[in-house]
């Protein structure tokens, strides 16, 4: 048994089949928990010495206790603002589009716009996104509709003349305003610096509308089992003021480390101001690393890969100069600063690697890691765990894919670099940390459908539907430490979070099934009997 402390226990967990994923002790059924940190971890008959008068003893009626489920790739914050309007993720071709828009538009008010999020690329049916397609059922009512990667989005005719785009532009990114083959807007924004042409003309909640949304979020996230989120964006300096506002009057319900965005053209006053936004944090919330773009998507056709997709696109880095790429995260690394690289297509994720590499410090070289890894060929795999470089995957986004490579992003691949996707098995087995997340609002958030995912390669309760490369799955200890362990080593917080141990963070879950032995499609849908935050119980269903 491991020592309790001198004083009371605020909290006891008790009746749990406990996976602690600490070496010394993988098993146990009780822990005590005491100012927001672990104080003990033992057995049933340990409970009597760790209470006290104001001790609340919580029986797990027999469920899983684990680490706190941790989201390695969220946008929270951005995602909730993104994520506006009509959920058009079920959309499964142009009618029903059609159909959804046009409800939308006669329900519209004088003045308003029709605006939506989650679509697909193959609802399109292999078609150029065009404005064309959908502008008459909107019956003249402006529309921005983003497509689900978060990338790029489609807008009518009357969303771009209010927003004054008339034409092509050039960009400090790569990014693009597509026309057609007759020089007509297509109404397609391809990538951030487009897109963001559209933000002071379209719908936008206001700051009361932006916290409210996000105490909701991450309410539900709770409730789904997750303690924590990697951030992989800061949508303005306002936002961490919303967190601290928030502090000032509750508590978070989810852990929230966030690292902002690091774009093309920065100078070196602007890395400065990204090193010295890391001082920045509070009690369940802290600005930990930078996010940079080495690419974009396969079916915007801006993921950097080493051959032309079936289009002849996706042969130019986000980065219009990618050795400037490199000198930004070389002046982070030495100011002690982690960086995540979005990086999906294999010259991009070759890149990052070399970038890494040729950091002379080996310390500095474990500080980094690289996010999507769609597509990599096999010679690339042991450079992830020769340099320290963690992987981050989300393997929910194969819904977006079909195991006869029929979908969008397999025909623009092409079958040799589609058979070689999201290859999760392979790098853990390289030896790399592998963290694992949802790029929520890209796919739900919910961990349990992570964990499952992992596992099936396909949706959890969709046994009619062919996995994809199912040679990557994962076991199940492997889909959890993705989400627990891997997730705190990808950060540097593996001495204090990620396990069930003495002294750890009180970030901890418990599901009604064994996460690790039950049939995957049962951990998609397990009870959570509670979620604890920092000590703090933020969800519970048990009595």
């Amino acid at each position: 048994m491991s020592e309790p402390r001198s004083t009371a226990a605020d909290t006891v967990l008790t009746g749990a089949r406990i996976r602690t994923l600490d070496p010394g002790r993988p098993w146990a059924s009780a822990v005590a928990v005491k100012d927001g940190r672990i104080a003990a971890v033992g057995e049933e008959h340990d409970v009597r010495d760790w209470r006290g008068p104001d001790t609340e003893v919580i029986d797990l009626a027999g469920a899983t206790l684990t680490p706190g489920l941790v989201d390695g790739h969220s946008h929270p914050v951005w995602g909730g603002e993104m994520a506006t309007g009509l959920d058009l993720s079920g959309c499964r071709d142009l009618d029903g589009l059609r159909d959804a828009l046009a409800g939308a538009a006669r329900a519209a008010g004088r003045g308003a716009w029709v605006m939506g999020y989650g679509l697909d690329h193959n609802t399109f049916g292999g078609r150029p996104v065009h404005r064309d397609l959908i502008e008459p059922a909107l019956g003249g009512v402006p529309a921005f509709l983003r497509l689900y990667d978060g990338h790029s989005a489609l807008a009518t005719g009357p969303a771009l003349a209010a927003a004054g785009i008339d034409g092509p532009r050039a960009f400090d990114q790569r990014a693009e305003i597509v026309c057609d083959a007759d020089g007509r807007l297509t109404g397609h924004l391809v990538e951030h610096a487009a897109m963001d042409l559209m933000l002071p003309v379209v719908p936008r909640p206001s700051a009361a509308e932006r916290r409210a949304r996000l105490l909701t979020l991450l309410g539900e996230m709770a409730a789904t089992g997750l303690t924590g989120a990697h951030v992989m964006d800061l949508e303005g300096q306002d936002v961490l003021d919303v967190l601290t506002g928030i502090e000032a009057d509750a508590e978070l319900p989810v852990r929230l480390r966030i690292a902002p965005w690091c774009m093309p053209g920065v100078d070196t006053a602007g890395l400065d101001h990204l090193i010295g936004l890391q001082q920045r944090g509070g009690r369940h919330w802290r600005v930990g690393g930078v996010k940079f773009f080495m690419d974009g998507t396969v079916e915007g056709g801006t993921a950097w890969l080493e051959h032309a997709d079936c289009h002849g696109q996706g042969t130019e880095a986000f980065w219009p100069d990618p050795a400037a790429y490199t000198r930004a995260v070389h002046h982070l690394a030495k100011a002690g600063v982690r960086t995540a690289t979005h990086a999906i297509g294999d010259a991009a994720v070759r890149h990052v690697l070399d970038t890494v590499e040729a950091l002379g410090d080996a310390a500095q070289r474990g500080m980094h890691r690289i996010e999507h890894i769609e597509t990599v060929p096999s010679e690339q795999l042991p450079r992830f765990a020769a340099l320290g470089v963690a992987a981050s995957m989300q393997p929910t986004h194969t819904a977006y894919t079909r195991a006869d490579h029929t979908d969008e992003w397999s025909k623009r691949v092409g079958e040799e670099r589609a058979a070689r996707a999201w290859r999760c098995r392979d790098l853990r087995d390289a030896g790399a940390v592998l963290v694992l997340g949802s790029d929520w609002p890209i796919a739900h958030y919910d961990p349990r459908g992570v964990l499952a995912t992992a596992r099936l390669r396909r949706p959890a309760g969709a046994p009619e539907t062919a996995p994809v490369t199912v040679e990557q799955a994962l076991t199940g200890e492997m889909a959890l430490e993705g989400l627990t362990s891997h997730a705190a080593l990808a950060v540097g917080e593996e001495s204090y979070a990620g396990r069930v141990a003495p002294g750890f963070r009180a970030d901890l879950t418990a599901l009604g099934v064994d996460p690790v032995s039950a049939p995957a499609d049962e951990v998609g849908e397990a009870p959570v009997a509670l979620t604890m935050t920092g000590g703090v119980v933020v969800h519970r269903s048990v009595a």
